[in-house]
């Protein structure tokens, strides 16, 4: 904040790609925070005063400040955070652990999406996110969605009723069986379990997502939104519901976090979205006895500049894509509750202590869950892929 207007060093720069949003400007004033910062807990973590519930937790957190990526735009960015690998048609890392775990509830997918939406300008977001990729399509993420229907296509016709439905489903197994003998393909068989478990679905979905019997004292913690089926607190609400019953991983997405402009008006409105549901998404699986069993990460694909993306005024100013540092937490699942890991420079540009790449943020999530990143493997065109796919290491100290 002292240093607000003035120009950012070269030699903190040190010519670092731009993206073509700022890459013309003339001039990269530089722009402290617009929200203050205190410091909470044992850790004594420094926290935004838009998080105000995440601050309550913060001796919950395992919060990395030295978050690196390879892209410098959304699309890439996202792939490379959700598949590792920028280029599309990869496994996401929901469908590696399917492929690697499985599931523990045979009524339910293994890998669950949930979406929501900000008020944000935020960037869209797409299936090839939560893709099996050349994997078994068996391990492809299931989108939720907000309507009346929470999985599309999964209800009965009208007309239709569970043992007509189940008389269809029989024939088509041996249709499929027949066509499996003669083709020997073995998607044929993940499609016959697809078929199966969209039935059993038929009865696990609307139980699953139904909140009526959830007590107050659960609606007061994730705060009122989570009755609004679709938005963040709702989602989180149903992420406790889902890994409680043995979905092995749920994928939330809230999009409006892409601030070009407007940033002091938007970012606290966005902040307002999920401060209090991811809170209390934490604390709810602590009083379950879960929190230890399921990894909580919370964070984007990269983050934002120190400079100002367009003319800076005292309230109202943006900030461009910036994949040379950022910061995420992590919960439960095995890591260091209550600590602080990596730095940057006095002018958060450039990492100075403990670097953690997307790679191995990919690889210790994966230890955590009980898998050798270099073993988690699957043969495809005569290569061997992996999440990690030719790097990555464990960062041990993130672990408890």
């Amino acid at each position: 904040r002292k240093m607000m207007g003035q120009e950012l060093p070269a030699s903190v720069r040190m010519g670092q790609r731009l993206t073509g949003m700022t890459s013309n400007q003339e001039s990269f004033p530089l722009v402290g925070s617009y929200y203050d910062f205190h410091q909470y807990g044992d850790s004594g973590a420094w926290i935004s005063s838009l998080f105000p519930h995440t601050a309550k937790i913060v001796d919950e957190l395992c919060i990395i400040r030295s978050m690196y990526t390879e892209a410098i735009n959304h699309d890439p960015a996202l792939t490379f955070f959700q598949t590792g690998a920028q280029q599309g048609n990869r496994p996401s890392m929901g469908a590696w652990l399917s492929y690697g775990l499985g599931s523990e509830n045979k009524n339910l997918p293994a890998f669950c999406v949930l979406l929501s939406r900000g008020k944000g300008n935020g960037q869209g977001v797409y299936a090839k996110l939560w893709t099996n990729g050349f994997l078994d399509s068996i391990h492809q993420g299931v989108q939720f969605s907000s309507g009346e229907d929470p999985v599309l296509y999964l209800n009965n016709q009208e007309g239709m009723n569970m043992t007509d439905r189940r008389r269809m489903l029989d024939k088509l197994a041996e249709l499929n069986e027949m066509s499996y003998k003669e083709m020997g393909d073995p998607e044929i068989q993940t499609r016959i379990q697809q078929y199966e478990m969209a039935y059993r679905m038929q009865t696990a979905v609307p139980e699953i997502t139904d909140v009526s019997r959830e007590p107050d004292s659960i609606i007061k913690m994730y705060g009122p939104e989570c009755l609004v089926p679709g938005t963040y607190a709702a989602n989180c609400l149903l992420a406790r519901k889902l890994s409680e019953s043995g979905v092995r991983f749920v994928q939330l997405y809230h999009q409006g976090w892409d601030q070009h402009g407007n940033l002091p008006n938007e970012m606290a409105g966005q902040a307002r979205d999920v401060d209090q549901a991811s809170a209390a998404l934490v604390m709810d699986l602590k009083q379950r006895g879960l929190l230890d069993e399921t990894l909580v990460i919370w964070g984007g694909e990269f983050g934002r500049t120190n400079y100002s993306q367009g003319k800076l005024e005292p309230d109202n100013y943006g900030r461009d894509h910036h994949p040379r540092c950022f910061s995420i937490w992590m919960a439960g699942g095995g890591v260091k509750p209550g600590i602080v890991y990596g730095e940057t420079d006095d002018f958060g540009y450039n990492i100075v202590k403990d670097p953690v790449h997307v790679h191995d943020l990919h690889a210790t999530i994966l230890h955590l869950m009980g898998l050798d990143h270099e073993r988690l493997v699957f043969k495809h065109l005569g290569r061997r892929y992996r999440l990690t796919d030719v790097s990555g290491r464990v960062v041990n100290d993130l672990i408890a």
